[in-house]
Formats: structure tokens, C-alpha cells, sequence
């Protein structure tokens, strides 16, 4: 007896925001059928298979869970658009490249080619949902696309932003902070609303569900990524000012983040932000900025991104400046390529410059990272210089003249030091991009050690 499902969700798009949340949506609403498609059979393949495309705590438990009962991961696009009562579009939106907005806009070619091929395939009323990150006033250019033909069929947009934090994803989406959902402010807008409130209202409280009109939501999205980013860059910033003046970052952090109106989060110096979000939506804010004229508010803004710029071309600076103004032919390892630990994204990860730049100083560079290996060597892919790979770290370290510590994995903290120092290359270096190591034991053991924001550690006289 086949199974009596409540609704069919569709997702257009299995990627990092696509695949975890359809497959929690699946997981904890077991009379929903949810499927998530994408053009790219490789990756629903590995949807399908025991390896999944993206490494995230906990979701292979979820997939396992739901995938076959009530989730499922198909190719065929059209089908699924037709048979979907509420499709989520989760596609990519990166900033474009080519044009009018170069440099800061989002490319928007794959979200309108999404909006032209439901259009074309829809043979029922549909709800549709923006999953993707978009700028403000999307909605309104997907309405008009999906009304452009006298079809008689009625689509609804709704604007439902993802506040995912890659790492803790699935804690993210079992327990969320808020859900936003943005809808017109008509008797079918606000039908359409209530639906998607009463999926999340399965495992969400009810008083973390926040509604709005969809401007606002779409607003609120790059807005938040602007803010958290914004944090950091300010903590960055303030480490530069530290390590001049023999300050310490992390004990003017704890300082200020006891201040209950600061508060501690988002205060951790490093070598910088990275990932899919920070920078492309800040960028995408500055350009909405400069089109309402607002100049002096797209300044304010464009120089959250410098800051983090200079963050890490300062720290190759360090690292050539330290080690005697020359890192020809010098082993280097990068320990951690993700743009953060517990993912193996490496998206606008900072290592991907630093690497640039080590290796256009002919440095001899050899990354290891226990998740992000293979989108290293696809971003470092027609690079010319020596770059190897290598799963583990001890051998990364062997016969290196330094140690570049990029993401904070929390393997990095309790590696033996002491027989990594034995096997290096001497003097030996430490150039600890998220200070996460022991500087001080490191720095007794006989390492040259030099932190974000704080005063290095040397031997030198």
C-alpha cells in the first residue's frame, strides 16, 4: 500500500544549504514527502550513496534515517516540479563576475533559470519558497517571471532565508534561533505563510517562528551575515593595534565580551572570514546600497571586506618578514583548508590567498586538512608552483621550515608538538592563523611562535 503523504516539498538545489535542511524537514516530518533535485547526477548520486557530497556533524544519521521513507534525491527536475505542492529554490546565487555589478552584485542567472523552467513545467498551484540567498526585491522579480504567461495557475512567493552556521548545521536546524518567513500581506500570501509555518511548527516553538512582510526578510538575511562579519572584522582589526603595543586579543576580547550589551560571540581574532556567505553578502548589501544612492553607507560596508583582506595579506607579510625576507624553496604546511572546522567547505576560504601568495614567493607548500583535501586541490587546480597533499599532519610537518595553522580543527590542539618539532626543518616556525595552539609550551619546546594579536614568541636575540 503506497504511503498517504500530507504535501510534497520539492528543493531545487542539494547543495549546503539544499541538502541538510530538506533532509531535516524529512526527518522530522515523516508525513511530508520531501525530494531535493539538482542538474548535477554526480551529486545526487552521492545524495543516494553511503559517501554524501558534504561533510556535516550529524547528518548522515538524518539522511539515513528519512532517505527511501519520506526523502528522496532524483534528477528529474520537470516530473518533480509538476507533482510539488511547496518547491524551496536553493540554488547558487555567487556575485558576479561579468558586467553590470562586477565584483558585487549576485548572479542571478541560475535563480531565474529556476523561476523560467517551474513556469514552464507547473500545471498546478504551487508555493515558492526563496531558500537562496538573495538581494531585497527578488521576490518580486520571481512574481512577475512566474505571472508572465496567461496560464491561469497561481503561484505564491514566500521568502524563507537560512541562518545555517556550516559545522553546526543540523544543531542549527534541530534547534534554531528564529525562523523567518516573509510573505505578501494578501489573503494568499498570508495562506501560503501559515503552511510553511506549520511544517516548522512540527519541531520548532512556535514564538521562535517570526513572520514579515518578504522585503524584510530578504533584508534581514544580508543583514545578519553583514553583522556577524562585521564583528569580526572589528576583533581583526584591533589585533593589528595589539600586536603593536604588546597587547593581548584574546584577554581585550574576554574583556569586552562580558559586556552584556557586546556580548562574546563573533570575537575570536584569526587570519580572517571565509565561506559562501560573509563576503558575497556584504558585497551584494554595498552594490543595493550604492544603487539607492547611499554612498556613504556602501563605504561603511565595503570596508568590512578590506579589513578582512588585509588580515590575510598581513599574515603572509608576517610569515615573509620573520622568516628572513625570503621563503624561496622553503617547505611550508598548511594545516586546514577549510574555511572553518567541521566542514569541508572551501568556499572564499582564507587559505586559498595565502596559498596563492605562498606559492608566488616559491614556496614549497604542502596542505593537509582532515575534510577538505579534495575541494583544495579543485581550488588550487592550474596553480603553477609545488603543492602537495597530505591527509596526515605529522608527515605534512616532516622537514617543514613552518606551520601555518589556517582553521581551527580541533585535532590541531592536541597534535604531539614535540615530535612534529623534532622533525622539522630548523629554526622552526608557528604562524597560528586562529589561536587555538599552546604558545607558550610550543614556544618552550623551541618553536619561533607567532599569534593573531598577540606578541610573538622567538628565540632570536
Amino acid at each position: 500500500m503506497a504511503t498517504e503523504f500530507k504535501k510534497n516539498i520539492l528543493c531545487i538545489g542539494a547543495g549546503y544549504v539544499g541538502g541538510p535542511t530538506m533532509s531535516l524537514i524529512a526527518y522530522k516530518c515523516p508525513f511530508y514527502k520531501v525530494t531535493v533535485v539538482d542538474i548535477n547526477p554526480e551529486r545526487i548520486a552521492e545524495w543516494n550513496s553511503d559517501t554524501l557530497p558534504i561533510y556535516e556533524p550529524g547528518l548522515d544519521e538524518v539522511v539515513r534515517t528519512a532517505r527511501g521513507r519520506n526523502l528522496f534525491f532524483s534528477t528529474d527536475i520537470e516530473t518533480e516540479i509538476k507533482q510539488a505542492d511547496i518547491i524551496f529554490v536553493s540554488v547558487n546565487t555567487p556575485t558576479k563576475t561579468f558586467g553590470a555589478g562586477a565584483g558585487l552584485a549576485a548572479d542571478l542567472q541560475y535563480w531565474e533559470k529556476t523561476a523560467r523552467q517551474i513556469l514552464e513545467c507547473a500545471d498546478s498551484p504551487k508555493i515558492i519558497v526563496e531558500k537562496s540567498t538573495l538581494p531585497v526585491k527578488t521576490a518580486l522579480a520571481m512574481e512577475r517571471i512566474l505571472t508572465s504567461t496567461d496560464s491561469g495557475i497561481h503561484f505564491e512567493v514566500l521568502s524563507n532565508p537560512e541562518f545555517l552556521a556550516e559545522g553546526t548545521a543540523i544543531k542549527d536546524l534541530e534547534n534554531p534561533d528564529r525562523v523567518l518567513i516573509g510573505s505578501s500581506q494578501t489573503e494568499k500570501g498570508l495562506q501560503a505563510r501559515d503552511e510553511l509555518v506549520e511544517i516548522y511548527a512540527n519541531w520548532v516553538p512556535r514564538d521562535r517562528i517570526i513572520t514579515s512582510n518578504v522585503w524584510s526578510s530578504e533584508l534581514s538575511k544580508l543583514v545578519a551575515n553583514a553583522f556577524l562579519a562585521q564583528r569580526i572584522s572589528s576583533i581583526n582589526a584591533i589585533s593589528v593595534l595589539c600586536e603593536e603595543t604588546d597587547a593581548d586579543v584574546n584577554e581585550v576580547a574576554r574583556s569586552i565580551g562580558m559586556d552584556s550589551r557586546i556580548g562574546s560571540r563573533f570575537l575570536n581574532a584569526s587570519v580572517g572570514f571565509g565561506g559562501s556567505c560573509f563576503k558575497k553578502d556584504i558585497l551584494n548589501l554595498v552594490y543595493l546600497c550604492r544603487n539607492y544612492g547611499l554612498d556613504e553607507v556602501a563605504d561603511y560596508w565595503e570596508n568590512v571586506v578590506k579589513i578582512n583582506e588585509y588580515q590575510k595579506e598581513r599574515f603572509v607579510l608576517k610569515m615573509l618578514k620573520s622568516m628572513f625576507n625570503t621563503l624561496a624553496e622553503k617547505r611550508i604546511a598548511i594545516f586546514g583548508f577549510a574555511f572553518k572546522s567541521d566542514t569541508g567547505d572551501t568556499r572564499d576560504s582564507p587559505a586559498i590567498f595565502i596559498t596563492k601568495k605562498l606559492v608566488e614567493e616559491n614556496a614549497d607548500i604542502i596542505i593537509t586538512d582532515p575534510k577538505a583535501l579534495k575541494n583544495a586541490k579543485k581550488d588550487l587546480e592550474g596553480v603553477e608552483g609545488s603543492i602537495d597533499y597530505q591527509i596526515d599532519p605529522y608527515k605534512a610537518a616532516e622537514k617543514s621550515h613552518a606551520i601555518a595553522i589556517l582553521t581551527e580543527w580541533e585535532l590541531y590542539r592536541n597534535l604531539d608538538f614535540e615530535k612534529i618539532f623534532q622533525s622539522m626543518n630548523k629554526p622552526a616556525f608557528i604562524f597560528d592563523g586562529r589561536n587555538i595552539v599552546d604558545h607558550q609550551a610550543l614556544f618552550e619546546i623551541g618553536f619561533n611562535v607567532y599569534p593573531v594579536g598577540k606578541p610573538a614568541l622567538t628565540h632570536f636575540k
